[in-house]
Parts: structure tokens; C-alpha cells; sequence
């Protein structure tokens, strides 16, 4: 895995790029004088999780052989502010699952999500308090 970064304007933007030329850009925050110009670097951890998580859902679901119509994820975070470097203190993920779902696979798929799967959940999890919650709209 290989992640280039460039710097594009201003003195935090940061363009990254990956292996397979896909991009994203990085900006600080404005307090100490970033420009609004990319998501900001502690942003793109919750990114992560949030896309590893998901695709660890939508694959055991269909696994499972579920009807998983759709799936919407919505991350927020708290910080250890007092703390340098300030770190995640908690996480809360929350699922929004569409289609005639079982209430009994999609807990196990994340159970099996956030005890197995998720490489960034383990990883954020070492240092941070990650709940999740789930609802599942039908039809």
C-alpha cells in the first residue's frame, strides 16, 4: 500500500494520492491557519472507519444472504482535548440499514464487524470508546 502527498497551496493542503490514482485533499484546521481547502487528517480516520465498517456490514449481510437495499453511516466523534496529542476519546457510529432485514443477523454481522473484521475499528479501539447503533427501516 503506498500513499503519496503533495503540497498544493497555502501551507497545510495536502493533495494525497494512492497507488491507483485516486485523490483526496488534506487541509489543518483554520485556528492554526488551515484554509477549508480538504478534510482534515483526524477527519480521515473517521473516513476510514466509517468505509471499513460499511463494507464489513454490506459483506456479511450478503453473506448472510440479507435483503440490504441500502446503508447510510453517520460518525461523530469526541476528542481528548486536555490531552497532547489530543486523541479520540469517543466514538459513535450509528447504521441506518434499508430492506426487510433479520434484527438477529445484522447483530451478528456487527458483532462480527467490530470484533473481527474492521482492521480501523481495532486499531481506533486501542485508545477510543466506539458504540454503534443500528436502525433498520423496512420496505
Amino acid at each position: 500500500m503506498n500513499i503519496n502527498l503533495v503540497r498544493k497551496s497555502g501551507k497545510f493542503n495536502f493533495e494525497a494520492e494512492n497507488e491507483n490514482g485516486f485523490t483526496v485533499e488534506l487541509d489543518a484546521k483554520a485556528a492554526i491557519g488551515g484554509e477549508g481547502k480538504g478534510f482534515r487528517p483526524m477527519e480521515m480516520l473517521l473516513i476510514g472507519l466509517g468505509g471499513c465498517s460499511g463494507i464489513d456490514m454490506v459483506n456479511v449481510l450478503t453473506k448472510q444472504k440479507e435483503p440490504l437495499d441500502d446503508i447510510k453511516i453517520a460518525i461523530n466523534a469526541t476528542r481528548k482535548d486536555e490531552e497532547m496529542p489530543p486523541i479520540f476519546d469517543v466514538i459513535n457510529i450509528r447504521f441506518d440499514l434499508f430492506g426487510d432485514l433479520s434484527i438477529q443477523k445484522v447483530e451478528r454481522a456487527l458483532a462480527m464487524t467490530f470484533d473481527k473484521y474492521c482492521s480501523v475499528s481495532n486499531i481506533l479501539g486501542r485508545s477510543a470508546t466506539i458504540n454503534f447503533t443500528y436502525t433498520i427501516n423496512k420496505g
